[in-house]
């Protein structure tokens, strides 16, 4: 029987890493990605990988891009940027690529799942959403969750990839509170909320520790 409590991994074989779950956000030494929740720790190194980029599969289909089959790669081939079809951050690391299209998903992109729920209200994740996202007030390209009454738009971000302990699990917390009309906004409110947020990041930060060490690490080169 497979022990997922505790895995070995190609990327860090010296050591074992053991599954835990912590609300202090990390840096995904696989993808280079930020992550939060369930993932994988060395006790001994510093290093973490979202359960995602430690239990790869070789190979996946994605429902969004059905003539393609995408490999999983420890890093890219050749030296030019990539970008995530997904979430269009930049592709560091580990990554799900199709040689034949030339797409890229970060496997927490990849693996995303296509409806959640607060328990009232279900959201469906889109490959194309026009309108604004009502959590940051921002538009992008990147793929979002959205209900059908359209009166919840939310980049993935902000719920696929949540603090549930079990990644499978559709349930995600009240989205009562998340409804935001920050691009309707003045620009003092703008300002004001920024600066909010800012204050929230920072003391999030210090709570860790040096707080300039921790930022320089998450955000990396």
């Amino acid at each position: 029987m497979t022990n997922f409590n505790q895995i070995s991994h190609f990327n860090h074989p010296n050591h074992t890493l053991k599954l835990e779950y912590s609300e202090i956000p990390f840096k995904c030494d696989g993808c280079k990605e930020v992550g939060i929740g369930s993932h994988y720790k060395c006790a001994i190194c510093d290093f973490d990988l979202h359960i995602h980029c430690a239990n790869y599969s070789p190979t996946i289909f994605h429902p969004y891009y059905p003539k393609w089959t995408f490999q999983f790669l420890s890093s890219l081939p050749g030296n030019m940027p990539r970008y995530c079809n997904g979430c269009e951050k930049d592709v560091i690391m580990f990554v799900y690529h199709c040689y034949k299209c030339g797409y890229n998903l970060h496997p927490c992109c990849a693996k995303l799942l296509t409806s959640l729920h607060d328990g009232e209200v279900n959201l469906y994740l889109y490959k194309k959403v026009s309108a604004p996202c009502h959590k940051c007030g921002r538009k992008g390209r990147s793929w979002s969750y959205r209900s059908k009454c359209k009166k919840y738009n939310l980049h993935d971000i902000y719920v696929g990839r949540g603090e549930r302990r079990i990644l499978s699990e559709t349930r995600i917390p009240s989205l009562k509170n998340t409804l935001c009309t920050r691009h309707h906004k003045s620009k003092a409110g703008k300002v004001l909320e920024f600066c909010k947020i800012a204050g929230l990041a920072m003391r999030t930060i210090i709570s860790l520790g040096d707080p300039f060490a921790r930022l320089l690490e998450l955000l990396g080169p």
